[in-house]
């Protein structure tokens, strides 16, 4: 009964001739070289890998007794001493496997003929060496990939190695590389090369093998087909098979070589189906060059030139990119400046930048655009039938380097498919999740594993299939950006997801440019620019704005009130930003202008009111904000009414800056009878609630009552839990005013505790260069020097300024503040009275 295991088995006892003294000295020298571990230890790696061979065994093998008869087995114990090797000595270079292996065959045929046995089956005549089918020539400037080579050459010689991986990463070369190896070295009798794109090509490649080599007739492929594969299985001569760009597994449904000691079996294909993992079958996935083997390649290929690092980038190191951009510019004497300024202009097409197809190098049958366009047809083949290169389309306009597997199967990405599927079929989310797979199993894209499920593909094949789908362009880019608006949650709780969808609108807008901007800016691109704010980037939101001024002013005229919309994010992110005079003026600015367009109770000219007393407040003038929200508040409780969420936030705010005028008491009190009005109104669970709550808590510490302040803000911390979440910005918000309370009531250890505690979930919830993080650490510094530890204090502001000065610049208010509160400590440090004092 098979159990699974694969026992060694050996060619009997004789006197060693020179062949078999070699291999036995080479093994010695190995073992040496390992280092000499127990057979035991080599025993358990071959156990490992489901190989049975005995400590006997292996001290007959590095002894010379015995010549090994199994290939696997034999292979699994060098490849352990190699790894030992290796270890002990980085410069120990060993013999490759596959040369090895070609030393085991050579004693074992001596060690047959000297025991007087035939190195082949009586019944059997050894055919002379045959090369049967064409094996592509070695192209120009070929660069090594051992590695692979050596990964190709081990799979094969225990089963078969597939070679997957996308179209134009040079599995066929490497294939074709290994397999002239093994014919030049006299390591196999017979090879044939069998190109294997579909089913009948396959029959036909092996019926006119077995007419070479089994002398049948070819009247009747299929016959002749079979028994080639029953020769390969009883055969002692040493044979390879290569199939070549395998469309379809199913195809070699009862053709597939057997699995033998005396053969090896290449497959290369694009597919990555689960099939081609199993049975003995080996994957291993081809990629694209490294930089350093695409610029020596593009050396070799064109001569030293100093922007060819720079090509190869943009080239995306793929190897049938490079050849076909290289052929192009020898042909028109080209550099790497030139062909890079051809290539990135949008106006040309790729078939415009490779030669053309008659001079295609390296028997090159496709241009890159072609060599994908087959892939995306057997993708489209493909259950759910014909939803596989829309779904690329959609992913050709996303970032390449990321695409959140939600985005592209969110409702409007799935009525873009139905769209444009044949026969307009309405597709599901499973249909459209199973289009991805079709298309991973072509190795157009690649899937990240969980957690991040996102999807990757290369440049290139997105640039070929925007070319293709250029008459849906409109469609295409407004659909992605709908799904982009659709999937954007609406805080960014977990800073890699708002990272994604930026990078994804922002290669949308690349492409789509003005297609996104109609009578108003695509939701995406306004979801956008907060997401850089909230995630810390604020200099890179006021960039964003900046430039959505220019394009809005350009598309829709300066005084559309979508224009205006986009110079009220500007005004409000130069003050996230540290520039608080700038954002003042620029209010000031655009209320002007509102006033002139929308009239003076227009609720986007009130707004603006707001903002503008908002920022004279934080800029330092809060009498100025508080004469100015008293007019506000007038004209929105005679416009609105007194229960208008408007009107309340104005009352809210007037309190505020009351307060901060120096009228603690009347801040106090005002909050308490806003609290009783939002209650009435909104109910105690509604978020303004609970945020006037917290104001009203401040106010009793700034009236002279912190310890009252501390216990409202614990109640306060238990109800943001409970109705909105621990992570939820306003919670942590809360966390942060509890802590100060708490050391402004004569606990600053306590306060350091709770603010070090808030500091782990700040840089777990938004990243380490958000504000909020940022100004975290400061104020755990302030509370550590409170709590007796000055230099502790200086110590972690000096870090602290660093980052901001990288970060937020030194022009920030926050960035200055710092800068203040380490002079501070580093003079109570100093000044700190010793022990003997």
């Amino acid at each position: 009964m098979r159990t699974g295991w694969e026992q060694e088995a050996d060619v009997a006892e004789s006197r060693a001739g020179p062949k078999s003294a070699a291999l036995s000295g080479q093994l010695t020298s190995l073992y040496r070289a390992a280092g000499r571990p127990s057979y035991r230890q080599i025993v358990d790696y071959c156990g490992t890998n489901r190989v049975k061979v005995t400590d006997s065994s292996v001290e007959e093998w590095i002894s010379g007794k015995v010549v090994p008869r199994s290939g696997r087995a034999f292979g699994l114990v060098v490849q352990y001493l190699m790894i030992r090797a290796k270890s002990n000595s980085a410069a120990y270079t060993p013999p490759a496997l596959h040369v090895w292996e070609v030393w085991r065959r050579e004693a074992q045929q001596e060690r047959r003929s000297s025991q007087g046995r035939k190195a082949v089956d009586r019944s059997e005549v050894k055919p002379p060496r045959r090369l049967i089918g064409w094996i592509p020539a070695a192209p120009d400037c070929f660069q090594p990939r051992e590695q692979l080579a050596e990964l190709v050459l081990a799979a094969s010689g225990t089963g078969t190695a597939v070679l997957s991986g996308l179209g134009g990463v040079g599995k066929t070369q490497l294939a074709a590389g290994v397999a002239r190896q093994l014919w030049n070295v006299g390591d196999t009798h017979a090879l044939i090369w069998v190109s294997a794109a579909s089913r009948g090509a396959v029959v036909t490649a092996y019926a006119a093998a077995a007419a070479t080599m089994l002398g049948l007739d070819r009247g009747d492929p299929e016959t002749a087909a079979a028994a080639l594969v029953n020769w390969l299985g009883v055969t002692h001569s040493r044979w390879t098979v290569v199939l070549d760009d395998l469309a379809d597994p199913g195809d070699l449904r009862g053709l597939w070589p057997p699995h033998r000691s005396e053969g090896r079996i290449l497959v290369t294909t694009r597919r990555q189906d689960s099939v081609l993992s199993t049975g003995g079958r080996h994957v291993v996935d081809v990629g694209l060059f490294t930089a350093g083997q695409a610029v020596a390649y593009l050396h070799d290929r064109i001569g030293p030139d100093d922007e060819a690092d720079k090509l190869a980038a943009d080239l995306e190191y793929l190897p049938l990119a490079l050849a076909q951009a290289t052929a192009y510019m020898r042909d028109r004497r080209l550099g790497c400046a030139e062909y890079r300024q051809r290539f990135n202009d949008r106006r040309r097409l790729l078939d415009d930048l490779v030669p053309e197809p008659g001079a295609l190098p390296d028997d090159h049958r496709t241009t890159l655009a072609a060599t994908w366009a087959l892939s995306i047809e057997w993708a489209n083949e493909l259950k759910p039938k014909g939803v596989a290169g829309p779904m690329l389309e959609l992913a050709s306009v996303l970032d390449p380097n990321g695409i959140p597997i939600g985005l592209v199967t969110a409702a409007p990405a799935r009525d873009y498919l139905a769209r444009h599927r044949s026969g307009g079929a309405p597709v599901d989310l499973e249909q459209a999740r199973d289009a991805l797979h079709g298309l991973r199993r072509l190795s157009l894209i690649g899937i990240d594993g969980q957690p991040a499920r996102t999807v990757r593909v290369h440049g290139l094949v997105q640039r070929a299939t925007r070319e293709q789908a250029n008459s849906r362009r409109q469609d295409l880019c407004l659909s992605a950006a709908d799904a982009i608006a659709e999937v954007w949650p609406p805080l960014d709780r977990e800073p890699a997801v708002g990272q994604a969808l930026r990078s994804n609108i922002e290669k949308v807008y690349e492409f789509g440019g003005d297609l996104l901007w109609s009578s108003a800016p695509h939701p995406a691109l306004i979801r956008a620019g907060p997401s850089l704010g909230d995630a810390g980037l604020v200099s890179a939101a006021v960039v964003f704005w900046r430039d959505m001024c220019v394009v809005a002013t350009r598309m829709l005229g300066a005084d559309h009130p979508e224009t205006m919309a986009v110079r009220n994010h500007l005004a409000r992110w130069r003050a996230g930003a540290g520039d608080l005079a700038g954002a003042v003026a620029a209010f000031e600015d655009l209320l002007a202008d509102r006033l002139r367009v929308l009239g003076a109770d227009h609720p986007d000219t009130l707004i603006t009111r707001g903002n503008l007393a908002r920022w004279q407040g934080e800029a330092g003038n809060p009498a100025a904000a508080v004469a100015a929200t008293e007019r506000l508040l007038a004209d929105l409780l005679r416009v609105l009414g007194p229960d208008h969420l408007d009107s309340l936030a104005a009352l809210g705010n007037l309190a505020r800056w009351r307060g901060e005028a120096g009228d603690a008491d009347g801040a106090l009190a005002a909050f308490e009878d806003l609290l009783a009005d939002r209650l009435r109104v909104l109910g105690a669970d509604h978020p303004d609630t609970l945020t006037t709550r917290g104001n009203l808590a401040r106010w009793r510490g700034e009236a002279g009552d912190p310890a009252a302040a501390v216990a409202a803000m614990e109640e306060l911390l238990a109800d943001r839990i409970r109705v909105m979440g621990a992570d939820h910005p306003d919670t942590l918000g809360t966390r942060n005013n509890l802590a100060y309370w708490r050391g402004e009531s004569g606990d600053p250890h306590g306060a350091a505790t709770a603010t070090e505690a808030l500091l782990a979930d700040l840089l777990r919830v938004l990243g380490p260069d958000h504000p909020d993080t940022l100004g975290t650490r400061g104020n755990l510094a302030a509370w550590r020097g409170a709590a007796g530890q000055p230099e502790v204090a200086a110590a972690a502001l000096d870090d602290l300024l660093g980052d901001q000065l990288r970060v937020l610049g030194p022009g920030h208010l926050d960035t200055r503040t710092t800068r203040i509160n380490l002079d501070h400590w580093r003079h109570e440090a100093t000044n700190r009275p010793s022990a003997s004092d």
